[in-house]
């Protein structure tokens, strides 16, 4: 296992996050992307912890993926299953588990702050933390995607699920956009990832 997390993880974070997987008996599965999620808690039929965290994603969020989901286990298992997925009881879990990676060994200075900052109260995503998620992203494979933000006015693009947008305004943080299709408006985050339609009128 330790072999394993090695090829996903920061050098310095595999005995530890070994430790924690032993400690709390988690079965761990890496699995090809999901579009929807970066990783997943359940307690399977037999009770056995599983924990799956996509392969594709770079060694430091996959890090912070894999402490998220092992936070849920250790919150239903101190407090009980009836606690909110994301509430009080999993975020004092989360922080108390990602504090000891918050290290320069693990993590690139520059990102120590902005990891630091989120930690205070973390959210159930980092993606929903423009900041910290742009930085983790540059370190992310090279691809065709453009973010949300970057797009002039009037462009138009298309997301994962194949539905195609138009970028018509902004709104406080986020993005108004238009889908082709419904002609309903939605709300993007400045960080959504987008793949640009060239030539769209």
């Amino acid at each position: 296992m330790s072999d394993t997390l090695a090829k996903y993880l920061p050098e310095h974070a595999v005995k530890p996050v070994f430790e924690l997987i032993v400690t709390n008996q988690v079965h761990l599965k890496i699995v090809n992307e999901r579009q929807t999620r970066h990783g997943d808690y359940r307690r399977g039929l037999s009770g056995k912890h599983e924990i799956t965290v996509n392969a594709s994603l770079n060694k430091y969020r996959f890090l912070i993926t894999l402490i998220h989901e092992i936070s849920h286990l250790v919150a239903f298992e101190k407090y009980g299953r009836q606690i909110k997925p994301h509430g009080n009881e999993w975020k004092h879990s989360f922080q108390r588990m990602m504090i000891p990676f918050i290290r320069p060994e693990i993590f690139p200075n520059h990102l120590l702050p902005l990891l630091a900052r989120h930690f205070r109260n973390p959210s159930a995503s980092s993606d929903t933390d423009t900041t910290l998620s742009l930085a983790l992203k540059q370190f992310d494979p090279q691809n065709d995607k453009n973010y949300v933000f970057e797009i002039p006015y009037g462009s138009v693009f298309r997301i994962k699920n194949g539905k195609v947008f138009k970028k018509i305004a902004v709104r406080t943080k986020r993005f108004e956009c238009l889908e082709i299709h419904t002609g309903k408006t939605y709300l993007f985050n400045p960080n959504a990832e987008v793949e640009l339609i060239k030539n769209a009128n």
